[in-house]
C-alpha cells in the first residue's frame, strides 16, 4: 500500500466530521435519550465516565477508520479519480455489509433491542458514508 497518495488532511476532516455527527446523533435532541433508555443508563451514570478518555479514544479510533477508508478508496480507484459519490458508496457498502451486520451479531448475543441496533449501526453507516464522500471528493 502506497501511503504517499493519502490526503491526511482529508483523513483528519473525515474523522472530525464523524465525531461531530456522533455528538449530534447521540445528543438529547436526536437519539441520545432513546439510546440511553435502551442501555439502562441514567444521567448520573453517564456523568461518572471519564469523558476525556472516552472522547479522545473515540476520536483516535475514528482517525484509524478514516485512514482505512482512505486506503480502501485509493485501492479501488484503478488509477482513475474517485469522486464523492463513489466514496460515499464505499462507505455505505462497508457500513451496511460489515459494520451493521457485526453490530447486529453482537447485540443478538447480548440480547439487546432492535432499537439499539438501529441507532448504533445506522450511525456507523452514515458516518462511514460521510467519511467516504469526504475522502472521495478530496483526493
Amino acid at each position: 500500500m502506497d501511503f504517499s497518495n493519502i490526503n491526511y488532511l482529508a483523513v483528519l476532516v473525515a474523522a472530525g466530521a464523524a465525531f461531530a455527527l456522533g455528538a449530534a446523533w447521540y445528543g438529547a435532541s436526536i437519539f441520545g435519550k432513546i439510546w440511553q433508555k435502551e442501555l439502562g443508563f441514567t444521567d448520573e451514570y453517564l456523568q461518572q465516565g471519564n469523558m476525556g478518555k472516552i472522547f479522545g479514544s473515540s476520536f483516535v479510533l475514528m482517525l484509524i477508520m478514516a485512514l482505512g477508508m482512505a486506503m480502501l478508496v485509493q485501492g479501488h480507484s484503478d488509477g482513475e479519480a474517485i469522486g464523492w459519490l463513489q466514496g460515499l458508496y464505499h462507505g455505505l457498502y462497508v457500513g451496511l455489509f460489515f459494520i451493521a451486520t457485526s453490530i447486529g451479531i453482537n447485540l443478538l448475543y447480548q440480547r439487546k433491542s432492535i432499537k439499539l441496533w438501529l441507532i448504533d449501526s445506522l450511525y456507523q453507516v452514515v458516518f462511514l458514508a460521510l467519511m467516504g464522500a469526504i475522502l472521495g471528493a478530496w483526493q
